[in-house]
Formats: structure tokens, C-alpha cells, sequence
């Protein structure tokens, strides 16, 4: 019978506690160096008036490029039309609330919330799998998983804040008077989605999706314990059946919790298949911070039987889902560039060309750590069996989704005020250290509350000889 038990220290407390402190640090020293550049270059917030002229300006000087290079002249002035429109709204501050820096501040705060969560997730979701895929290699591991859903406590909470913070900012569809036909707001769109979007009924899904996700995580870690006490295979089969049924739920949630917590702030715009993508995103992060997370163990003394192996799959996993990651960004942009609907493609003009060219960077470094890093870097199998290659692989690809969600969320938010440079730099960092410290304190206090193999487990035998 084997037995281990992961003792989360003082010292490591501490260690957590002191990254937090300096993610505070980094966040107030980019706070204040946030506002005093938005204060200096818009006269106190109101410089930002002439932004909708000159981007009716380029508008009209893109349709004339379309035109001579021989494109259809109507689908060049619809995208100038639309554009032009959501720029002249986003000169009157989208209904009255211009831009200031705490607006950037309240779109880190979003971010991080999205990625985070969809991370704590992943872990309870990939734990399922392991259940219903009757599988035996990942037996050692799953503990690691479980403690994931330590996190959905906080980051329910973190979501909420961030909502009732910042809703006003980040989702136009918040809008007062924005599905009133005798407003100045009134827009028609989402005057048609007002049924699904509205704020009772989108805070209802929000606590409902946290509810639900937390339950089912209670169900299987009270099984979990139930078996390290009592033995047997009842509780083995009793996780199965709570695994499925968490399935078929995250299989609809995971989608609808895109639609309102990312695709909902491009109100305008839609994608069939959006959810996939974000799933795509969340899953093959989740699984670098497995990664991670596991290497570490392993180094500090624990999972003293997890090998190669073990790593190998792992690193399989890495691999292959970013390259599902890829195939579902190139299936969705393809799709909607080669139809080329000005409601469609708006959502990767203004990402490619508009806003001054602030995300075009940030475009071509996400596909780079998303795709071609993970494909170079983990393609043999040595590379997927070293701890240390699995560890760079790992946080590259993690880079890679923190800027694909960065994408996802700002140009929507922030629009030309977005971008990454050294101005925002130690807002970023900050931001996302706080996240990271509080979601890996979760975890280890997760680990620490259980025996850290799951002795009990029916195929812990084949998990210890696992061989590939």
C-alpha cells in the first residue's frame, strides 16, 4: 500500500505570500504609472474625442485601397460603415463612459478570472476523464487534479467582484437605455439578444455555472475520500457515474460560460464555433500547469513512483492538444475570412489591422507559443520524457494562452488603449501574479488535506508499472 502525504510548509506560505505581495507591488507601481500617462496625454480624460475622425479617415482610405485592388465595392463600405459606427460610439465613451486607465484594470482583473477559472476547471474535468476513459497510467496523478477544484471557491468570487466592478466597461450590452428604442443607446442587435443578455438572468448562469462545477467537484473528491477510507470498488464505480454526468454538463457549460464571460463583450459578433476554441484554450493550459505542477512534486520528494512514463503522457497530452488548439483558431479564422461578412470578419480586422496595429504583435507571438513552439519543441519522444524540456515546453505554451485570452478580451474592452508594452507591462504581471498566487495556494492546500496517492484506487497497481 503506498502511502505519501504532501505537507504544505510554512516556508511555502511564504514563498506564495511574498509573490503575492510583489504581484500587489507590480499592480500599484502600473496603476500609478497608468494614470499619470492617461491623465498627461488626455487632459484629464478628455483628449480622446478625435479618435472617431481619424479612424473615419483610414476607414475611407482602406475603402479606396479595396476598390482599386478590385474588391466588391459594397463589402468594403459596410466594414467602413460598422467600423466607423462602433469608433464614433467608442468617441462617446459607449454611452457616456469614456475610457480611463481603471478600465484596463478591470479588463486584467477579467482576464485573469477567465483563465484562471477555466484552469481550476480543467483539473476536475480532466479527472473525470480519467473515470470515465477507465483509464490506469494517470492513477498516481489524480490527486493533482482534484486539488484544482480547491479554486472555484475564490475564483467564483473573483468573478462576481470582477463583474459587478467592471460590467460597465467591459459589456456594452450593460448598457442603459442600449434596448430602448427611444434611447440614444438603442442598438438594434442587442436589442434582439436582450432575452439572453440581460444582467439578472446573466448573474444567474454565472452563480448557476459555480454551483454546479462546485457540487459535482464535491461529489467526486467525498467518493475519493470515502475509498482512501473503505476500499473496495464501489466507490470507484460510484466516481464513474459522477464523472459521465459531469461530462454532459461541462460539455454544454464549458460553451455557454464563453458566450457570456468572452464572446458577449464583442456583442456584435458571433462564432459557431467559439466555445470549442475557448475549451481548446483552457484545456491545454490546464494541462501545462498539470505539467508543472507534477514535475515539481516530483522534484521536492514526492510521487516517488510517477516516472518517465508517466511524464511522457503528459507530455502527449501537451502536444496533441495544441495542435487541436491550432486546428480550431485556423477552422474558425479560415471560415469567416474566406466568407468575408463585414459582421463576421470585423472581430479579426480590428485584432489584425485596426486599432493602430496595438494587437498585431500579440497576434503573431500567440500563434508562434501556440503552434509552431509546441510542435517543434515536444515532436520527439526524449522531449516528452524530460522533466526539464517539459517544464520550458510547459511555460511557453502557458505564455501563449495568457495572450490568447488577452486577445480574446481587450481589443473588445480597450480597443486602440490595448497592446502590450512597457507602459502596461507591470500591470500584467501583477495582475496575474495575484491570480497565481491565490490558485496555486488552492491547490496546495488541496493536496495537503488528502493522502496524496489514492491508495486504494482499483488500478493503482497498473499505474505504478505503466509503460509506453
Amino acid at each position: 500500500m503506498l502511502e505519501e502525504k504532501f505537507e504544505f510548509t510554512g516556508a511555502a506560505k511564504q514563498r506564495i505570500l511574498k509573490t503575492l505581495g510583489l504581484g500587489v507591488i507590480l499592480l500599484i507601481i502600473g496603476i500609478v504609472g497608468l494614470g499619470a500617462k492617461w491623465w498627461g496625454t488626455n487632459d484629464g480624460g478628455h483628449g480622446h474625442g478625435d479618435h472617431a475622425l481619424k479612424e473615419t479617415s483610414k476607414n475611407l482610405v482602406a475603402q479606396v485601397e479595396h476598390e482599386e485592388e478590385g474588391h466588391e465595392h459594397h463589402i468594403a463600405t459596410d466594414v467602413a460603415e460598422h467600423e466607423q459606427g462602433e469608433h464614433a460610439e467608442e468617441a462617446h465613451g459607449h454611452g457616456g463612459h469614456e475610457y480611463s486607465f481603471w478600465t484596463r484594470i478591470k479588463a486584467d482583473m477579467w482576464h485573469n478570472n477567465v483563465l484562471f477559472t477555466g484552469i481550476a476547471i480543467i483539473g476536475v474535468f480532466f479527472f473525470a476523464i480519467q473515470f470515465v476513459g477507465w483509464a490506469g497510467w494517470s492513477t498516481l496523478l489524480i490527486r493533482v487534479f482534484l486539488a484544482f477544484g480547491y479554486f472555484l471557491i475564490p475564483a467564483g468570487i473573483l468573478m462576481l467582484i470582477g463583474f459587478f466592478v467592471g460590467y460597465h466597461d467591459l459589456f456594452h450590452w450593460t448598457h442603459e437605455g442600449i434596448a430602448d428604442p427611444e434611447s440614444a443607446n438603442y442598438d438594434a442587435i442587442i436589442a434582439g439578444k436582450v432575452g439572453f443578455l440581460n444582467i439578472p438572468f446573466y448573474l444567474f448562469r454565472m452563480i448557476g455555472y459555480f454551483l454546479i462545477w462546485g457540487m459535482m467537484w464535491w461529489f467526486l473528491k467525498r467518493e475519493s475520500d470515502k475509498e482512501d477510507l473503505n476500499g473496495g470498488t464501489l466507490y470507484y464505480h460510484r466516481m464513474v457515474r459522477f464523472s459521465a454526468a459531469f461530462l454532459v454538463i461541462f460539455a454544454v457549460t464549458s460553451s455557454t460560460s464563453a458566450w457570456d464571460w468572452v464572446m458577449s463583450i464583442d456583442t456584435h459578433w458571433y462564432s459557431t464555433m467559439f466555445g470549442w476554441y475557448v475549451f481548446a484554450s483552457w484545456f491545454v493550459t490546464g494541462l501545462c500547469v498539470i505539467t508543472l505542477i507534477v514535475v515539481n512534486l516530483k522534484k521536492a520528494g514526492y510521487l516517488t513512483k510517477v516516472n518517465a512514463n508517466h511524464l511522457h503522457n503528459l507530455g502527449l497530452f501537451m502536444f496533441a492538444f495544441s495542435i487541436f488548439w491550432s486546428y480550431i483558431w485556423l477552422s474558425q479564422f479560415l471560415l469567416i475570412w474566406y466568407a468575408n461578412i463585414p459582421e463576421e470578419s470585423i472581430y479579426f480586422i480590428e485584432r489584425f489591422y485596426e486599432n493602430f496595429g496595438s494587437y498585431t504583435p500579440v497576434v503573431v507571438l500567440t500563434l508562434l507559443l501556440n503552434f509552431l513552439f509546441p510542435f517543434l519543441f515536444l515532436m520527439t519522444r526524449d522531449a516528452k520524457r524530460q522533466a526539464t524540456i517539459l517544464q520550458v515546453a510547459a511555460w511557453g505554451i502557458i505564455l501563449g494562452h495568457w495572450l490568447d485570452f488577452y486577445m480574446m478580451i481587450m481589443p473588445g474592452t480597450l480597443h486602440e488603449n490595448g497592446g502590450l508594452d512597457l507602459g502596461t507591462i507591470f500591470v500584467e504581471l501583477g495582475m496575474t501574479m495575484i491570480y497565481a498566487s491565490v490558485f496555486i495556494y488552492a491547490v496546495w492546500y488541496g493536496l495537503s488535506k488528502r493522502p496524496l496517492i489514492a491508495k486504494n484506487h482499483p488500478m493503482l497497481d497498473e499505474s505504478i508499472h505503466h509503460h509506453i
